[in-house]
């Protein structure tokens, strides 16, 4: 199985198990894509992807309508969407994506989560180039189509990772591929479960229990700001192989 597979393997649990937490990125989500793309998911192709992984993360259905409602109202505040890098304690690399209404507060809180742990906030696009940023699709099995020929179908549209997870497929391919490929699979009659990008380490660097447990504790931190809406980094997951 490829890197990438094993990689959102290991985070899956981590990253979708705080229902709350979940449900407020998604909802912040929507409220950028209608912000972006209107309210109407046939015109919109990304809010049509956030309202199938709302479905999938059980998100109550008022939940999405309220994000949508959010979104459309004169007096409700813009999210910018803003990528922190930095380092944390034994140089373990780690890329924050935010969505906020107040730069100024998110900031100041992200780098004072790294340096109370040791580390330190980088420049924008310092360590981008240790991460391969990509889309990822869960979609159902279709009758009459095997994987390795929907493999070779996808390579065309941007796809460079296919793999078989439990009752789904997962694929993986470049994040400018994403329109393209979703496209695709609602064209050909896929029903696409959710959806998502990843920044996955090129490498990975192996910690003792004590150096992980300081890390963990920072991306705790950085996943506990309502401002946050992912923490990616090269730290070797304990169940990775």
């Amino acid at each position: 199985m490829g890197r990438a597979f094993e990689y959102r393997k290991a985070r899956k649990m981590k990253r979708w198990g705080n229902m709350s937490r979940t449900f407020t990125k998604i909802g912040k989500e929507i409220t950028i894509a209608v912000k972006a793309g209107g309210p109407d998911p046939d015109g919109n192709p990304r809010l049509r992807a956030l309202m199938q992984n709302a479905k999938a993360a059980n998100m109550p259905k008022e939940n999405v309508e309220r994000a949508i409602k959010k979104a459309t109202d004169k007096d409700a505040g813009d999210y910018k969407e803003i990528i922190y890098e930095g380092y944390g304690p034994h140089g373990i690399a780690i890329v924050v994506e935010t969505a906020t209404d107040n730069h100024t507060r998110t900031v100041a809180n992200v780098r004072s989560y790294f340096n109370k742990a040791g580390g330190s906030l980088g420049t924008t696009g310092s360590l981008s180039f240790m991460f391969e940023h990509k889309c990822v699709f869960h979609i159902k099995p279709k009758d009459g189509v095997s994987i390795e020929d929907l493999e070779l179908e996808l390579i065309d549209y941007g796809v460079d990772e296919l793999e078989a997870d439990d009752e789904e497929i997962v694929l993986y391919g470049a994040f400018e591929s994403n329109s393209e490929i979703q496209k695709y699979l609602e064209e050909n009659g896929f029903e696409i479960v959710s959806s998502e990008f990843e920044r996955i380490p090129n490498d990975v660097k192996e910690l003792d229990a004590e150096q992980r447990a300081s890390i963990e504790k920072l991306i705790e931190r950085l996943e506990d700001d309502e401002d946050v809406q992912n923490v990616f980094h090269n730290m070797k997951e304990e169940d990775e192989e």
